[in-house]
C-alpha cells in the first residue's frame, strides 16, 4: 500500500536526510559512514587490499561481472602502491566528496573505491536486464519491431540511436521518497515548447509520494485532472513513434524500470493512431483510422441502442425485423436494461480471465467460455440472441481501439449510457453523449486541448486527424505542441 505523507512531515524528513548526508562526521571516516549506511545490506560486496590500503564497496547483482572483473578488480590485483595515485587519476575514476553521493552511486550499480581519505566511483553499471523485443502491447504489422525495456538507459540508446541530433535535451528528475527512481524528460530545443517543458519538469519535482513503479502511474500523478474517466496522456512502447513525437513537439517523459514511454502533450484523438498508419499506403492509413473511430462509435453506443430501442422505440425496427426480436424477447423475463447489464459483465468476466490467465488458457476461456455461455443463456431464456450479437460486436469493437487504457474508459463509460438508455430511451442517450462530448471538450492535457484539433477548431491539423494525408502535404507541426520560442535554432 502506498501512502502518501503530510507535506510538513515530508519537509522535515528530507531536511534531516540532507542534514545527516551533508555533516560528515568529525569522528567517522567516509568509509565508516558508508559502511553504516548500509548496515544490513547482506547483498553487499566489500573488498580489502591490505597493501594498497584500498577498500571497495558495492552491490554484485547491480554491476556487470565482466567489466568489474577487467577494468577495477584486475588494475588493483596488479598495481604496485607507488603506481596507485597514477591509476586513480583515470578519467575512468570519478572522486567525489559527499556521503549522498557515494550512496547514490553505489545504489546505482557503481563502485565506490576508498584510498584513505579519498573516494572514487567507477562506474560499471550493469545486471540482469530483458532483451530488445517486439512490444506486445503496441504490436508492429509494418515498421520497425523494437519495443522498450525495463531499463531508462537502453530506451535512451535507442532513441538517441533514431533522433541524432545536439538539440534533443534530457533533464533527469528523481521520482518518489524512497525509491528515488529516475524519471527523464526528452526535448527537442527549439521545437518542444519550453513552458510546456518546464511544467511537465516541475510537475514531476513536485511528486510527494513514497514509491513510483510504473509510468502509468507516473501519468496520474502529473495529470491536469486525474479524477477524469479518460487518460490525458498517451503511452508508447516503439521507439520510432517515440522519435516520431518528439520531432513534432511533443514531450517525452522515461521512467526507469518501466517499458510504456509517455507522450505530452497529448489528445483524445491520439489515442486512435498507430505506427502503422504512417508505413501503409495514405488511403489504406486512412480507412484503417476512419475504422477505428466507427468501432469508438460502436463500442459507447450500440448496447444502449438495443436497449433503447427495445425498451421505448419499437418503431424504429424494420417490420422484418420486429417479428424476429419479439420472438427472441418472448421468453425473457427480464427487461432489456438488466438483461445487457448481465451479459455485459458477464463479457468483461471473460475478458479479465482471459488476461489474467496463462496465454494458452485464458486463449481457450475467451472463446469456449463466450460461446457456451451464450448458447446457454439463450436456450435457457435468459437472455435474447439479439442482444448476444449486439454484445459481442461492441467487445469486438472495443479491441479496435490500439490503446488499452482507452478501451477500458470506454467500455466504463458504456454503462453509464445503457443506464440511461434503459431510463429515458433515445433521450437518455443524447444526454449521456452531450455529457461525454462536454466533459472531453473541457479536459487538458498540460494545459493544452484534449479535443483539439476539433475544439478548438484548426484546420492546419485536419490532414493528420481523421485523415491521414500523403506526406507530401504534412509539412507543418501539430498546432498544441508547436514551439512558441521567440529564438529559432537551426536544424542540424
Amino acid at each position: 500500500m502506498i501512502r502518501r505523507k503530510p507535506k510538513k512531515l515530508i519537509k522535515k524528513l528530507k531536511e534531516l536526510n540532507d542534514q545527516q548526508h551533508s555533516e560528515p562526521s568529525l569522528e567517522l571516516s567516509l568509509y565508516e559512514q558508508v559502511v553504516n549506511e548500509l548496515e544490513g545490506c547482506s547483498d553487499r560486496e566489500d573488498i580489502h587490499f591490505p597493501e594498497l590500503q584500498v577498500n571497495l564497496i558495492y552491490f554484485n547483482h547491480l554491476v556487470d561481472k565482466d567489466r568489474f572483473q577487467s577494468e577495477i578488480l584486475d588494475p588493483f590485483y596488479h598495481v604496485t602502491k607507488e603506481e596507485l595515485s597514477s591509476l586513480l587519476k583515470r578519467s575512468f575514476y570519478k572522486p567525489v566528496a559527499d556521503l549522498k553521493e557515494v550512496i547514490s552511486g553505489i545504489l546505482d550499480g557503481e563502485t565506490a573505491i576508498f584510498d584513505k581519505e579519498r573516494v572514487f566511483l567507477a562506474n560499471v553499471a550493469g545486471g540482469e536486464k530483458r532483451n530488445i523485443q517486439p512490444s506486445e502491447t503496441e504490436t508492429a504489422i509494418t515498421g520497425p519491431h523494437e519495443g522498450f525495456i525495463e531499463s531508462g538507459e537502453t530506451n535512451l540508446s535507442m532513441i538517441r540511436r533514431r533522433v541524432r541530433t545536439s538539440r534533443l535535451k534530457v533533464d533527469k528528475v528523481p521520482v518518489g521518497e524512497i525509491t528515488k527512481t529516475s524519471a527523464y524528460v526528452l526535448y527537442i530545443k527549439g521545437i518542444a515548447n519550453d513552458e510546456l517543458v518546464s511544467d511537465l519538469t516541475h510537475r514531476i519535482e513536485k511528486i510527494e509520494i513514497d514509491a513510483v513503479y510504473d509510468t502509468h502511474m507516473l501519468a496520474q500523478l502529473i495529470e491536469d485532472q486525474p479524477q477524469s474517466l479518460f487518460p490525458q496522456f498517451i503511452t508508447r512502447e516503439r521507439p520510432d513513434s517515440i522519435a516520431a513525437g518528439l520531432v513534432e513537439g511533443k514531450i517525452i517523459i522515461i521512467l526507469e524500470g518501466s517499458p510504456a514511454i509517455i507522450v505530452a502533450p497529448s489528445s483524445f484523438f491520439d489515442f486512435f493512431e498507430t505506427g502503422d498508419d504512417y508505413y501503409q499506403r495514405w488511403l489504406t492509413g486512412t480507412a484503417t483510422r476512419l475504422l477505428r473511430f466507427g468501432a469508438f462509435i460502436i463500442t459507447i453506443a450500440f448496447t444502449a441502442l438495443y436497449v433503447s430501442v427495445t425498451s421505448f422505440h419499437y418503431e424504429m425496427i424494420p417490420e422484418s425485423l420486429l417479428t424476429t426480436l419479439a420472438i427472441s424477447r418472448s421468453k425473457v423475463p427480464f427487461d432489456p436494461i438488466y438483461e445487457a447489464f448481465l451479459m455485459e459483465i458477464t463479457i468483461e468476466f471473460l475478458r479479465e480471465a482471459g488476461a489474467r490467465l496463462p496465454t494458452k488458457v485464458g486463449q481457450t476461456i475467451g472463446i469456449v467460455g463466450g460461446i457456451v455461455i451464450g448458447q446457454a443463456a439463450v436456450q435457457a431464456g435468459i437472455t435474447s440472441n439479439v442482444l448476444i450479437i449486439v454484445v459481442a460486436i461492441s467487445a469486438i469493437a472495443s479491441f479496435v481501439v490500439p490503446s488499452y487504457v482507452m478501451s477500458a474508459s470506454i467500455r466504463l463509460a458504456r454503462f453509464g449510457l445503457i443506464l440511461l438508455a434503459g431510463l429515458f430511451g433515445n433521450l437518455g442517450i443524447v444526454i449521456g453523449l452531450t455529457v461525454l462530448v462536454i466533459h472531453l471538450s473541457s479536459l487538458t492535457s498540460v494545459g493544452t486541448p484534449y479535443m483539439s484539433p476539433l475544439s478548438p477548431f484548426f484546420p492546419s491539423d485536419w490532414k493528420d486527424f481523421l485523415l491521414r494525408a500523403p506526406y507530401k502535404m504534412m509539412k507543418t507541426r501539430p498546432t498544441m505542441a508547436r514551439s512558441s520560442n521567440k529564438s529559432k535554432q537551426r536544424n542540424d
